[in-house]
């Protein structure tokens, strides 16, 4: 059993690839430097040629609220092609097995917490990601699609902001917890005794280390078959302001933290309803503090 991890250099990815060598798994992980997904053509031919008996994909354009605020056609144009591509040349090749990841961002921006599945299309969406969002529900569809239409065993996965080993640090295209650990290291170094962050720092966030979601993923692959999208949070929530005071912490920065109100905060609660999940028998085992330190230490060592 061949399985191809899409997107395999990224950080979801790439922690996918690592839990399939852990479980002595055949697995093959490729990034746009071995196949661009953009490219149709050369995405049937590289399914073809491959033969995979599954394909997960975690190839995706993603970014932080500034990114998919400022490039929304590429975030909607693009996701929609990788998704579209590679899931039509999984269909041609007779792939039995595809699990298509997604985001929490599907979901309303203004629906009741905690997110249940059945939320999905209830509400308007969030307008600082929503073109990443429709992108994101337009591949659960094509999954369901091809469950109807071909009977095949594909499954969605949604889970919540995640982060760990091999994320995007970057300071423009970043999620908010990497760029905060960033943000407070090189502010450690020069000797800045002030971090400046977006927003309020009232928003509620849920956030899971990425080597927990890589053993969801394969969990679900052996376990979870409908055509109904699962969520995978950790269901451990804290207040951006809280968040950026437990990196700082790590960190070792001993500044002050102020906070731009004129700058977005999104959504102002997010957290998953994850019990389907842990009805199957999944949890968690990283706590948020664990994950942020190892993290952190994660990027002194290798950034």
């Amino acid at each position: 059993m061949t399985i191809l991890v899409a997107g395999g250099s990224g950080l979801v990815g790439s922690a996918i690839v690592r839990e399939l060598n852990r479980l002595n798994q055949e697995v093959i992980g490729v990034s746009s430097k071995d196949v661009d997904l953009l490219d149709r053509d050369k995405t049937f031919e590289f399914i073809k040629d491959l033969k995979p008996t599954a394909i997960i994909d975690s190839a995706a354009k993603v970014g932080g609220i500034g990114g998919n605020n400022s490039y929304p056609v590429e975030f909607l144009s693009q996701n929609l092609q990788i998704q579209s591509n590679l899931m039509d040349a999984a269909h041609a090749a007779k792939v039995s097995k595809f699990v298509f990841l997604g985001s929490s961002c599907i979901y309303p921006r203004d629906c009741a917490q905690p997110i249940k599945e059945e939320y999905l299309l209830t509400g308007e969406l969030e307008q600082t990601n929503s073109a990443y969002a429709v992108a994101k529900i337009a591949g659960i569809e094509l999954v369901k699609s091809y469950r109807k239409e071909y009977g095949y065993k594909w499954i969605s996965v949604m889970p919540t902001n995640m982060y760990g080993s091999n994320d995007n640090f970057d300071l423009e295209n970043g999620h908010v917890l990497p760029v905060l650990i960033r943000k407070f290291i090189e502010a450690k170094r020069s000797g800045n005794g002030q971090v400046i962050l977006w927003g309020s720092g009232a928003p509620l966030r849920e956030f899971m280390h990425v080597d927990d979601f890589a053993k969801a993923v394969v969990f679900c692959m052996d376990k979870y078959d409908d055509s109904k999208q699962i969520n995978v949070g950790s269901g451990q929530e804290v207040s951006i302001k809280d968040l950026a005071g437990k990196i700082s912490k790590a960190v070792g920065f001993s500044g002050e933290i102020s906070w731009d109100a004129n700058k977005p905060d999104g959504t102002m609660r997010k957290v998953l309803d994850s019990s389907k999940i842990a009805n199957l028998g999944w949890k968690p085992l990283i706590s948020l503090d664990q994950g942020i330190a190892s993290t952190v230490e994660w990027y002194l060592q290798n950034k």
